[in-house]
């Protein structure tokens, strides 16, 4: 598929959605919200997100079923460690640090993933349930916790395989 035809069916993928939403009797209120911020709030689940720019599709849980990738993972909040302690995720749910959860940009929320530190060999379950991480070398962000339990808390990142376990 051409990259012209790519970016008019992702453009297609947030505005359909928008302008349907305008026409809904749904209960479903985003008025004096932007689409970023409603997204982010967790007013709209598994729907095309835009973050700096750049549009984000989400899979199906269909096409997550299969899904597995290998690469760089970080974790929430290394800055501050309580950054984003107490925020709502893009699904609605309150972040604490200190339980094992993962942001991923595109598999469907909520998801299971079983995350493996591939230098370590390190492995555990997290439930993904918010958005990230949008640094472009990196596949999922983790909680405090869950770095801490595979092994790379003090480092910041580590090379990482995910696989989805359910949804």
């Amino acid at each position: 598929m051409n990259n012209t035809i790519h970016k008019l069916l992702l453009a297609g993928c947030i505005l359909l959605p928008l302008t349907l939403s305008s026409c809904s009797s749904s209960k479903l209120d985003i008025s004096g919200i932007s689409p970023e911020e409603a997204y982010r709030l967790g007013k709209i689940k598994n729907t095309p997100y835009v973050i700096n720019g750049r549009v984000y599709v989400p899979m199906s849980y269909e096409e997550a079923l299969s899904y597995q990738e290998s690469g760089i993972a970080s974790w929430y909040g290394q800055e501050t460690l309580d950054q984003h302690n107490g925020q709502l995720t893009a699904y609605g749910e309150t972040f604490d640090p200190s339980r094992p959860s993962a942001a991923h940009k595109y598999l469907p929320l909520p998801s299971l993933v079983k995350v493996t530190n591939l230098d370590t060999r390190a492995s555990m379950i997290v439930r993904v349930n918010d958005r990230g991480p949008f640094i472009d070398d990196r596949i999922i962000d983790l909680s405090a916790e869950a770095a801490k339990r595979l092994g790379f808390f003090e480092k910041g990142t580590a090379k990482v395989k995910i696989e989805v376990i359910s949804r």
